[in-house]
């Protein structure tokens, strides 16, 4: 298996409680966040990682390197910020697997990556993504979805217990190939909401542990919240 981790992220609304890092290395108890994530993805089996980066890049490659535990690494690097779908996109030119996962580098969701990957296949999807009943949506926007397939994204905003797009996407490698895009996009509100009905998404339900690190307080929580890399 072989993942994209969006991980040029500014941070700005962390600011508060974390300065001068790319969020992705935001500490938990002194390990990154990114670390985390490496480390699910090494136990999950995966072989290959490519790090879409921008913002302070260099302070990801010269911690992590080139390799970490059973991993290969590699660099996309943004020299102006691509928006995320930019970011997929640069960084799919370094992959080779037909089919990618794309984790986003601030949000952590417990899942099952091989079954997540046998689903995908099973269906002949061109994306999949896991998704995540969480008790409140407002803060994340909540999932139209009929048969397995998302049919919708509903705004954020409205409050009440739904389902979520929990930050992990599975998609083909050709997945842009038909598709007119700008050289500078979101992944989410410019690709995915908009090419809905055509694309058909499939959901991948994860009843693990999720927490996204975007706002201070959440972060906070994370502290308490994540465990920490195995040496």
């Amino acid at each position: 298996m072989e993942a994209v981790i969006l991980a040029g992220g500014l941070g700005t609304r962390l600011r508060s409680v974390v300065t001068n890092l790319p969020k992705p290395m935001a500490p938990i108890r002194g390990t990154p966040f990114l670390a985390i994530l490496l480390d699910k993805l090494d136990a999950a089996g995966f072989a290959m990682v490519t790090m879409a980066v921008g913002y302070r890049y260099e302070m990801i490659m010269d911690y992590f390197g080139e390799s970490y535990k059973s991993l290969k690494l590699q660099y996309s690097i943004e020299k102006e910020p691509l928006g995320t779908g930019g970011a997929i996109r640069l960084a799919l030119e370094q992959t080779i697997s037909p089919n990618v996962f794309v984790v986003n580098g601030d949000t952590h969701l417990e899942l099952n990556y091989q079954s997540m990957l046998a689903a995908h296949l099973y269906s002949n999807a061109s994306i999949t993504i896991a998704v995540r009943v969480v008790a409140d949506v407002s803060r994340y926007g909540s999932l139209d979805i009929h048969h397995g397939r998302i049919s919708g994204f509903l705004e954020k905003g409205k409050s009440g217990s739904g389902t979520i797009n929990g930050g992990i996407y599975l998609i083909s490698r050709k997945l842009f190939e038909n598709y007119d895009l700008p050289p500078i996009f979101s992944f989410e509100t410019d690709f995915l909401m908009r090419n809905v009905v055509d694309l058909q998404p499939l959901s991948f339900q994860s009843q693990g542990s999720f927490i996204d690190i975007g706002i201070p307080e959440d972060y906070i929580r994370a502290q308490h919240q994540l465990a920490l890399p195995t040496k």
